[in-house]
């Protein structure tokens, strides 16, 4: 059984925007390099795969601290934990950044701008994670359902 199968996801709901993603790697080297597009692509799916497993190992670390929303410092300490640890202080500058760039935006309500109810997020939260640690070990899922889950599925 592939791993997508056992999330409901297929591969292509899973993905970054080609096109800002290229735009990205192409600002990123010097002007006279060229990278080919199967290059481009699989750098894509290599961020794809990192943001799917920070994501599973930030809410591992949340879990552990018996929360229940995932926090910059949970995503800090996974860093630290998948051994990404000298990265964190630019994420954490990039982080102060943001915030200091959203300051001005308007505020949207907890789940405005969103058609999904917050039971629908917390499931595909769960879908995603799933999908992650599916991806993570090869294909062997390992089924952790929360309370709401079951409740979701009753």
């Amino acid at each position: 059984m592939d791993p997508m199968d056992i999330v409901g996801k297929s591969k292509d709901d899973v993905s970054l925007p080609k096109a800002t993603m290229f735009k990205i790697i192409k600002e990123m080297l010097p002007p006279d390099v060229r990278v080919a597009r199967d290059a481009q692509d699989l750098l894509v799916e290599c961020c794809v795969e990192f943001i799917n497993l920070l994501s599973s190992e930030s809410n591992e670390v949340c879990s552990r601290e018996e929360k229940r929303t995932i926090a910059p410092e949970h995503v800090l300490k996974a860093l630290e934990v998948l051994g990404f640890g000298d990265y964190i202080e630019d994420v954490y500058a990039a982080y102060e950044q943001h915030k200091l760039d959203t300051l001005d935006s308007p505020k949207v309500g907890k789940f405005g701008g969103s058609e999904m109810t917050e039971e629908e997020a917390m499931a595909a939260q769960q879908r995603m994670f799933a999908e992650a640690r599916a991806r993570m070990n090869n294909g062997v899922s390992v089924q952790r359902q929360s309370d709401s889950d079951r409740s979701l599925d009753s």
